[in-house]
């Protein structure tokens, strides 16, 4: 496998200065955007099949072991306070559940059977897309599930950092992304998690684009549950709307601490529950409803 294989550019890199060592291992981090740029295409199409499946009731479920597994579990728990979708949107399934999120649980990535158990869980439908994550592509706890999911229909797609590997051939797409060894033989925490960070956070975030949960390139959705967020949420309705701080903040109140309700009103001058009203037509997409009133652009 790639991904164990020796690196030639780190050989003796014990045995050289730090500053050394550390410019050896970004000139290695760099070549991750560059494997993640040439997987664009499958990335779009893997993007297709999850706003497809969440428009159609469907989820979104990864399945990783170790470092893939933390990767996706962190990129799914990040989606409701971004864009504040709903919890069963994303969700990832990691083998050795949830202590292996603080500790490392590494013969829990053998076990297939409990693969299976957890996605039973899961009730997985045909609307459903099961993305599994393993630099190697082999890793048996993720292979199973992807097994286990296909078993019941749903879409299978395998995130994986090496050519021809049995996730691969399992799944219906793959995202491939060939970062090559590791400085450190084998740590795929490294080149390949950074490569598996940049494609789950691609996908996630134009899902949420797609799916409406975004206006422009401000985050329209976000959670104002503390007082950061909160100014931020100010901060974009003064952007958007052109008004002053007092007044944003006046419109936040008004609005339920609601972003999209905020910036209706404030375009429009119409209350609260009418400005409610509209984006419930436009099944929440607040710049379908811009457009309907012919302010902004589509």
């Amino acid at each position: 496998m790639t991904t164990e294989r020796r690196n030639p550019r780190s050989v003796d890199i014990d045995l050289i200065p730090i500053e050394r060592v550390l410019k050896i291992i970004n000139a290695e981090d760099a070549l991750a955007a560059g494997a993640v740029a040439a997987a664009i295409p499958n990335i779009a199409k893997v993007v297709e099949l999850a706003v497809n499946a969440i428009r159609t009731g469907g989820r979104v479920i990864y399945v990783g072991a170790g470092t893939s597994g933390r990767i996706a579990a962190l990129d799914a728990a990040e989606c409701p306070p971004t864009f504040s979708a709903p919890v069963e949107w994303v969700q990832a399934v990691m083998a050795g559940g949830a202590k292996a999120l603080t500790r490392s649980i590494e013969g829990g990535e053998d076990d297939r059977e409990k693969a299976a158990s957890d996605l039973k869980s899961k009730k997985l439908t045909t609307n459903d897309v099961v993305i599994g994550v393993a630099a190697s592509g082999s890793t048996p706890y993720t292979l199973a599930g992807l097994e286990f999911a296909k078993d019941k229909g749903a879409k299978t797609v395998a995130v994986v950092c090496a050519e021809n590997t049995p996730m691969s051939k399992t799944a219906d797409l793959t995202v491939c992304t060939a970062v090559g060894p590791e400085v450190i033989t084998g740590s795929t925490r490294m080149k390949a998690g950074t490569a598996q960070k940049l494609v789950l956070n691609m996908i996630s975030t134009a899902v949420m684009i797609r799916l409406g949960m975004t206006y422009s390139n401000w985050m329209i959705n976000v959670s104002m549950t503390n007082s950061k967020l909160r100014q931020r949420g100010i901060q974009m309705l003064e952007e958007i709307l052109g008004v002053k701080p007092d007044e944003a903040a006046r419109l936040v109140e008004a609005s339920g601490g609601k972003l999209k309700v905020a910036v209706l009103m404030g375009a429009t001058g119409c209350g609260r529950k009418e400005a409610e009203k509209r984006l419930a037509e436009a099944n929440g997409n607040l710049r379908r409803v811009i457009g309907y009133m012919g302010i902004g652009r589509e």
